[in-house]
């Protein structure tokens, strides 16, 4: 029998991560296209964290956008 490696452990880890992360992007997904199937709109809102100085406006970072994307909605520039 081989012997399992500490990063097989944690590959094995990051995998399963992956695997929910992506499931739960795709319920996600589908949960918005249902609520446009029922003619409601849908929006996402980004706030500072407690205790976070507070600007007049903030720039997504790209996992933001690849968020959005996921779930096909567009950034509103406003």
């Amino acid at each position: 029998m081989t012997q399992e490696r500490p990063a097989d452990r944690l590959m094995d880890k990051l995998l399963r991560a992956i695997e929910l992360s992506m499931k739960a992007a795709e319920a996600s997904r589908e949960a918005v296209q249902e609520i446009l199937r029922r003619g409601a709109e849908t929006g996402i809102f980004f706030s500072a964290a407690r205790g976070a100085e507070v600007s007049e406006g903030f720039d997504l970072t790209e996992q933001d956008r690849d968020f959005l994307r996921s779930l096909s909605i567009r950034p509103d520039p406003r």
